[in-house]
């Protein structure tokens, strides 16, 4: 794209998005220009961060990291590189360790991943794939290792972040300096590049 399909809001003289901003600036260190172009609709923006708070609330073994790693393996199948580093940075901001970070694609046989967390990207991937691809197997698999409410957890986090995805790639969303930083630090090696999000 030869630049993003809606430019995003700056922020200046509007505090309900400056509240926003240094929200983000805590979490991520910077605020995403995704949430910004939201905001020109504000209930799209404001729905969205309340989605976003209920499904990346920490209410037990779904801790903070796997979360930030489920949405990696689901935007990296849905292909948004956008998504990817942000995600990638969130996890390693909310304490993935540098193996699992560094051995993200790895997750079926590395020893930074536990069983439960295998079993948890495996779905991620399954359920982020167009079409889906969870099977009985999979699911019998999630259901080992995890609680109901836990799999409702997760599943919350594939669907934000179909949402995100579609929106970042559709939007050609530029990508902020932070993530960039970060996808290049974690996922270069693995083939990833800035895409359509640089301008």
């Amino acid at each position: 794209m030869q630049r993003p399909l809606v430019y995003p809001k700056s922020g200046e003289g509007d505090t309900e998005l400056q509240e926003l901003i240094e929200f983000y600036n805590e979490t991520l260190g910077f605020c995403p220009n995704s949430v910004k172009t939201m905001h020109i609709r504000p209930r799209i923006a404001k729905a969205f961060i309340e989605m976003n708070k209920a499904v990346m609330e920490n209410n037990g073994r779904v801790t903070s990291a796997l979360k930030r790693l489920i949405g990696y393996v689901s935007s990296n199948s849905a292909g948004c590189r956008y998504c990817q580093a942000h995600t990638i940075r969130a996890a390693e901001r909310y304490g993935a360790s540098e193996e699992q970070l560094n051995h993200i694609w790895e997750y079926k046989t590395h020893s930074a991943f536990s069983d439960a967390e295998r079993a948890a990207l495996d779905f991620a991937l399954a359920s982020s794939l167009i079409p889906n691809a969870v099977t009985d197997e999979i699911a019998e698999n999630i259901r080992k290792y995890w609680l109901d409410g836990e799999i409702v957890e997760i599943l919350g986090v594939i669907a934000l972040f179909g949402y995100l995805n579609r929106w970042n790639d559709s939007m050609g969303t530029e990508i902020e300096q932070g993530a960039k930083e970060s996808g290049e630090k974690f996922l270069q090696n693995s083939g990833w590049t800035t895409g359509k999000h640089t301008y």
